[in-house]
């Protein structure tokens, strides 16, 4: 029985990881406003009992105010919660926002400064050894309990825990980020064009995706998009253009003829060697560019609004059913797609079937078409080779990262240190790899 054949009055969507509260209100707000069914089971799994009694006070309450007929069914043991579900989503982030912290801090302390620190360099690499081992475990249950399920993680790093899930385990999960649909908003409004209207073809590593091909109604927007940079630094007087924002980002196009997703604060992390001791354009990052410690704080001040919500002393506020852009906003698009065997497209991170180039398997991040049949990517032309050689040689460090937190051995640790060249010499790596597995020992097991 697929998952078609089930009966559409009712669905069930396990969301492990609701803690993160911002990511279930919005997804929860996607799943009661869909229409997909009559009636919902929304399952919600944390293993923060306090995180979960507010992820189940929020949905409570968005539920009674949407008036939908839905059964809550909260849990911190998923197993209690994963039988029946046509649909499990992970967002998991093991050790918090405190153990965040530490990725991003830790490698400071050694001259690595990090703008986010959760998909590639120490600080992304870090997170894998946490994350990946959890993260196999969830896939077994999802495997033995709801096979026929469709299986999607949003938890990062992105390209590693998928490569991780898919190579170690019976289980097949796709990636979802809204990475790319934000780069190509921020292009269309570059140049002031509808972004429902356009078209673009894309491939790459999860947040070092490159964007193509980017077209309106069948015009090539690329000149538009050069004459529009053109004009504006010749207003200027400067390249590249103070006012004009991501300048690395703009400096890539420039160079490789295809615009990168998701812009400078993640982008600069793949290219450590632009930016000696954090410096980025007069600032530095993580401090003054794209300050690290205010996005904590703005998540721990988001999380208690979200506990006041919860817990009824807040109301709901206005807009909360309106569809908005956000990590969420694909997902329930993409499973009615499937559903439906609408067969339409969206960007996911899945093995490589259709780049020329990148060996098969290397988690990749595409077009690829919701089907009944499944996540399927579409055939793509062959990247440009420079762009190819970027995807490539971050993919090569995903699966030296892959293999450190599958098998716990310290020495693989090292050499994706010192392969990713945010640190040099192999004494830099090691020191650095003593630091964050002494900073994070509760939690790796694998390597105690």
């Amino acid at each position: 029985m697929t998952i078609t054949d089930r009966r559409r009055s009712a669905r069930k969507i396990v969301l492990i990881g609701a803690g993160s509260a911002s990511f279930t209100a919005g997804l929860v707000a996607d799943v009661l406003t869909s229409g997909l069914a009559e009636e919902w089971t929304i399952g919600l799994v944390d293993t923060d009992p306090g995180a979960l009694e507010v992820a189940r006070g929020l949905v409570t309450r968005m539920v009674e105010r949407r008036g939908v007929a839905a059964v809550i069914q909260p849990s911190t043991d998923r197993c209690e919660v994963l039988p029946g579900a046509d649909v499990v989503v992970t967002t998991i982030a093991v050790g918090g926002r405190r153990a965040w912290e530490l990725d991003v801090l830790v490698p400071r302390e050694h001259g690595v400064f990090h703008p986010v620190g959760d998909t590639t360099g120490p600080g992304g690499i870090s997170r894998a050894l946490r994350q990946i081992p959890p993260m196999l475990d969830i896939a077994r249950d999802v495997q033995r309990l709801c096979p026929e399920g469709r299986f999607f993680n949003y938890a990062n790093p992105m390209a590693m825990i998928c490569r991780a899930v898919n190579k170690a385990t019976p289980a097949s999960v796709v990636g979802l980020c809204h990475g790319v649909q934000g780069t190509l908003r921020y292009l269309c409004g570059f140049i002031g064009v509808p972004y429902d209207e356009v078209g673009a073809l894309y491939a790459g590593m999860n947040h070092l995706t490159w964007i193509t091909h980017f077209t309106h109604q069948g015009e090539d927007l690329w000149p538009r998009v050069d004459a529009e940079l053109a004009r504006r630094e010749k207003e200027s007087g400067e390249t590249p253009d103070p006012r004009v924002d991501n300048p690395f980002s703009w400096d890539l196009y420039r160079t490789y003829g295809a615009f990168p997703a998701v812009l400078d604060r993640h982008v600069s992390e793949f290219f450590p060697e632009y930016f000696p001791g954090g410096a980025y354009y007069g600032k530095t990052l993580g401090r003054d560019a794209f300050d690290f410690e205010a996005v904590i704080e703005g998540g721990d001040k988001h999380f208690q609004k979200m506990a006041a919500i919860a817990r009824g002393e807040e109301p709901l506020p206005e807009g909360m059913f309106d569809r908005a852009a956000g990590e969420h906003e694909a997902l329930i698009d993409i499973v009615g797609s499937m559903f439906h065997d609408a067969q339409k497209l969206f960007p996911m991170n899945v093995p490589n079937r259709t780049i020329p180039g990148i060996p098969p398997e290397f988690v990749v991040e595409v077009p690829v078409a919701a089907t009944a049949a499944g996540c399927v990517p579409i055939a793509l032309p062959p990247l440009p080779s420079g762009v190819l050689a970027t995807v490539t040689e971050a993919l090569y460090g995903v699966e030296l990262a892959v293999e450190a937190a599958l098998t716990g051995d310290q020495k693989l640790l090292v050499q994706a240190l010192q392969y990713d060249r945010h640190v040099i010499t192999r004494l830099a790596a090691e020191a650095l790899a003593d630091a964050l597995l002494k900073a994070h020992a509760q939690h790796l097991p694998q390597f105690a």
